[in-house]
């Protein structure tokens, strides 16, 4: 989930100006015209891989921290820091050879230690500090590093997507985390991590002021393909309309994938290239299905979550919330994965139906036309993290006509993302106390790790429905060893069948990515996961470069 504060615009505004200035000044981070200015109202929740949850922290260390593999414009994986790789032939060792004669950017050694140190880490402490990025060492028993340019991962079982998994393994400088994964490794979680980063990737990130603004300037111990750009920055916006009029007036050179659909028409009329394309993101209303929950447990029952989404006009909300950048949702995961269950579709849009489910139920409506279940009238709080403020307002508006028609009242209660996180989580990691949210989920594009939210084992972690099925926690181990390729998929089709009929998820709409940039700018490579500059490749930041006049 995008995790991110709300600021005043004026803040905002000021923050904006002292990027340019900064990216002009001499000597500054940033090399005047060849310093890529990005705006967007994703903020970066921390700087810490082991507490962030949002895109931009994701991207943050995509770009400042090695990874053994990434993806390429076609979303193959290709080597990075791994030159080359090799499986046994029962799939349980994987030997990986690294770029050799590196350094951070400090200085000290980059070595295949450091892959092997950040490995068993998180692998030691999975249960604990390291349990957000556990997913990425799923079933790894131990890495051991043999040389400088050798480690070899050996594996409980086989493994179906080792080589995705350690595209998002970001490799830590073990000189700097060593000393904070002593005994229980609590202070892996409290490190700040605060800029200058000790960086492995293209970028170090130099300068950082929360929710305003972040700079980075070229790494040149950096291993790869370098940069055309002598750095970038991003500037982070209180709302849409703040960050559009900044690349029209030309105060930023590019937007991401936060650019609104309502947007598109008036920034090709300012002359800016908008580039949209499909996305992993699922936009879903989530319900409560914990069985524990004390109150309006009538959402614990099946078809009422069915009334819920038969009440929901998908039409309306592509056709007037997205002016058609976005698809139906249905499924868990999107099409862009290549791994949607393609025989889900989400249900039509019938108030008939859902009114039909709820008087079978015995809900029958009050004086005022709310529905009573259990003496208690059928109303709700909706959780609103105010990230979700624009197109999800408008969508939620859609819903909750619908909602309204069968009897049901839902009133949206928007706070900032991390008080979302705290009401929907409350009392401590117990799911008792909120009925329905809306938010969304920007997974990878391998699927492992959104399938992994719903899991049992992800309360406290990743979960935010309190959904818990042993069935489905079962056929979740079964994908990640299963290395048939279309057995595993049919397992993962399988999986999403069931969310779809359980419904703690009710995906409302797939949209598309959206982004816009300056005509003077060229060398972005669309991603559908947050766009040309994300935590999948490097290629975007690398190939980049103003036009030449």
């Amino acid at each position: 989930m995008k995790i991110w504060t709300r600021r005043a615009a004026a803040v905002m505004i000021a923050a904006v100006l002292a990027l340019t200035a900064s990216a002009c000044a001499p000597g500054g981070s940033g090399a005047g015209e060849n310093f890529l200015r990005v705006g967007t109202t994703s903020l970066v929740d921390s700087l810490n891989p082991f507490v962030s949850d949002s895109d931009y922290s994701s991207v943050l260390y995509q770009y400042v921290y090695p990874h053994l593999t990434e993806y390429d414009e076609n979303l193959e994986i290709v080597p990075s820091f791994a030159e080359s790789w090799e499986s046994s032939e029962d799939g349980k060792t994987w030997t990986f050879t690294t770029v050799a004669d590196q350094q951070w950017s400090d200085g000290k050694p980059l070595t295949a230690r450091d892959v092997a140190f950040t490995a068993n880490m998180i692998v030691e402490h999975q249960a604990g500090p390291t349990g957000i990025l556990a997913g990425w060492v799923a079933h790894l028993q131990t890495a051991e590093a043999i040389d400088d340019t050798t480690v070899v991962f050996h594996y409980e079982s086989p493994v179906a997507n080792v080589l995705t998994q350690v595209q998002a393994l970001h490799i830590l400088p073990e000189h700097i985390w060593a000393p904070l994964a002593q005994g229980d490794g609590s202070e892996i979680t409290t490190f700040d991590n605060a800029a200058p980063i000790v960086s492995g990737g293209p970028f170090i990130m130099e300068k950082y002021e929360k929710d305003q603004l972040m700079m980075f300037s070229g790494n040149e111990n950096w291993y790869g393909t370098k940069p055309k750009i002598d750095g970038f920055g991003f500037q982070f916006f209180a709302n849409d309309d703040a960050m559009v009029s900044a690349l029209k007036s030309g105060q930023v050179d590019m937007i991401g994938q936060m650019t609104p659909p309502t947007a598109v028409q008036t920034l090709k009329d300012a002359g800016m290239t908008v580039e949209t394309g499909p996305s992993v993101t699922i936009k879903n209303v989530i319900i409560n299905t914990n069985p524990d929950k004390p109150e309006h447990r009538e959402l614990l029952v099946p078809e009422v979550r069915q009334a819920l989404e038969y009440a929901i006009d998908r039409s309306e909300i592509v056709d007037q919330t997205y002016l058609g950048h976005a698809a139906p949702g249905g499924a868990l995961l999107s099409p862009a994965t290549g791994f949607a269950n393609e025989s889900i579709s989400g249900l039509p849009f019938d108030i008939a139906a859902a009114n039909s489910i709820l008087d079978g139920l015995g809900y029958a409506r009050g004086a005022d036309g709310i529905r009573v279940a259990d003496g208690v009238p059928m109303k709700y709080e909706l959780v609103f993290p105010t990230e979700e403020s624009g197109s999800g307002d408008r969508a939620f508006q859609t819903m909750q006509r619908g909602w309204e028609e069968i009897g049901v009242l839902v009133e949206q209660r928007k706070m900032d993302p991390d008080a979302a996180w705290d009401a929907i989580t409350a009392p401590d990691n117990q799911y008792l106390e909120y009925d329905i949210a809306m938010w969304n989920w920007t997974p990878p594009v391998e699927p492992d790790f959104i399938l992994s939210t719903l899991t049992c084992g992800s309360w406290g972690n990743n979960s935010d429905s309190g959904y818990c099925n042993p069935r489905y926690d079962e056929l979740y181990a079964a994908q990640a060893i299963e290395l048939d390729e279309a057995k595993r998929r049919a397992i993962i089709d399988e999986m999403q069948q069931i969310i779809f009929d359980d419904r703690p998820y009710i995906v409302y709409v797939n949209p598309q990515v959206i982004e816009a940039h300056s005509p003077q700018w060229t060398g972005f490579v669309l991603s559908p996961l947050v766009g040309s500059i994300n935590n999948l490749s490097t290629q975007t930041l690398t190939s980049v470069e103003r036009v030449a006049s």
